[in-house]
């Protein structure tokens, strides 16, 4: 800029200097300057353009770097998907019972010595970090029930190319933890809640808690979170509340999404039961006619909607009817230290038992990780075979 404004000045200086020894001519005096701002001017753009080359030229190598490295990480599958998010399961256990996730007969709990340690959690974190995921979601079980679950987010934040640690919570002690989680780094939450009324949280989770959970979604507002409030519809269960869950978005600035009913083992899941994207979309415009989508970025497994001057938004998340297999980018670390390629497959691989061998390395641990990448399928099998699948339980999955 200084040496642009020296120019200008030295210019001016020998604009002047011409007129001085020319006769005085008003038209051609203003001829002459004009033809000399105009040539200062035109450098001055071709020194822009000039630079506008060089930045686009070093986002365009870096743009080349990046998918270069992305086709030959471990992380990317024969499809050409690259895997950068990834899910990690902390616990099997729960402070819940939900009907539709954990059967009313309970599930059995692996002892202590199958699950991984904190130290195995951050370990595989790192390597997947380095590999290429750039955002981890901790899940459960409920996460919560974690005693160092702080600890964990903080270590987690601590490395260097993650840009995004979030959690997937039903929010029962969100006014204990959340402060201490957000001093640790925690970057975004999902909350989990079904219905808005009191009554019903306790018919379908088997406890009491309802008022917790919404004093704890208030209190992520109030802390500067834009929470996702993440609710299962299932016919004869809670599709009477699905404009109630809009109304809801009016004055909170969160993003409830709908989740299509999926078939787990233990579920009790009937194709009758499922609500479908296309009928909630028509229910709600029933009463909401001006409910519009909006843009969706390109791995968005949320198909985004809002009511015109509401402060949040609602999701869609179609699991069933409108999969997104093809933009998939995510892998499940189970509490046992399982790789999941797909939420819906029953393939998985143990990254715990590579782990703890003496005799894998750690250049062998990521060749297992590829291995189980490579075998990721185009698609899941669709809801009809998906039911007669085996499958585990999902809150032995993660969420």
């Amino acid at each position: 800029m200084r040496l642009l404004v020296k120019r200008a000045k030295l210019m001016l200086f020998q604009c002047g200097a011409q007129i001085s020894r020319r006769p005085f001519s008003g038209m051609a005096t203003g001829s002459q300057f004009h033809r000399l701002a105009t040539a200062t001017a035109t450098k001055t753009v071709a020194t822009g353009a000039q630079q506008h080359d060089l930045d686009t030229d070093s986002h365009l190598r870096e743009t080349t770097i990046r998918q270069n490295q992305a086709a030959t990480s471990p992380l990317t599958d024969s499809f050409g998907r690259h895997h950068t998010y990834l899910r990690i399961s902390l616990t099997e256990r729960c402070n819940l019972r939900c009907d539709y996730c954990m059967p009313a007969e309970g599930v059995p709990l692996q002892p202590k010595s199958q699950l991984l340690t904190t130290e195995e959690v951050l370990h595989l974190a790192r390597i997947f970090v380095e590999q290429g995921v750039r955002k981890i979601r901790l899940t459960g079980g409920e996460p919560t029930v974690r005693r160092d679950i702080v600890e964990i987010v903080a270590q987690l934040k601590a490395l260097p190319e993650l840009e995004h640690v979030g959690i997937t919570t039903n929010g029962l002690v969100l006014t204990r933890l959340l402060l201490p989680l957000q001093r640790a780094g925690l970057d975004s939450l999902n909350i989990s809640l079904d219905t808005l009324r009191k009554d019903r949280f306790e018919r379908i989770t088997r406890r009491k808690g309802w008022e917790r959970v919404i004093a704890g979604i208030d209190l992520a507002i109030q802390l500067g979170y834009r929470p996702k409030v993440n609710c299962v519809l299932m016919r004869d269960f809670n599709e009477d509340e699905i404009c109630d869950f809009v109304e809801f978005t009016r004055e909170r600035p969160v993003d409830v999404r709908f989740i299509e009913y999926m078939p787990f083992s233990g579920n009790k899941w009937q194709t009758e039961r499922l609500i479908s994207y296309s009928e909630t979309v028509k229910i709600i415009r029933e009463r909401f006619p001006d409910f519009q989508a909006l843009p969706n970025g390109p791995n968005d497994t949320s198909k985004a909607y809002a009511v015109p001057g509401f402060a949040g938004q609602m999701g869609f998340i179609t699991s069933m009817t409108e999969h997104f297999c093809g933009t998939c980018n995510r892998l499940r670390l189970t509490a046992d230290g399982n790789i999941k390629v797909c939420l819906f497959g029953n393939k998985e691989y143990s990254l715990r038992d590579a782990l703890r061998s003496d005799q894998c390395t750690e250049e062998q641990l990521i060749e297992l990780i590829g291995s189980a990448v490579q075998r990721k399928k185009r698609q899941h099998a669709g809801m009809l075979n998906l039911s007669q699948m085996e499958n585990r339980p999902m809150i032995l999955i993660g969420g």
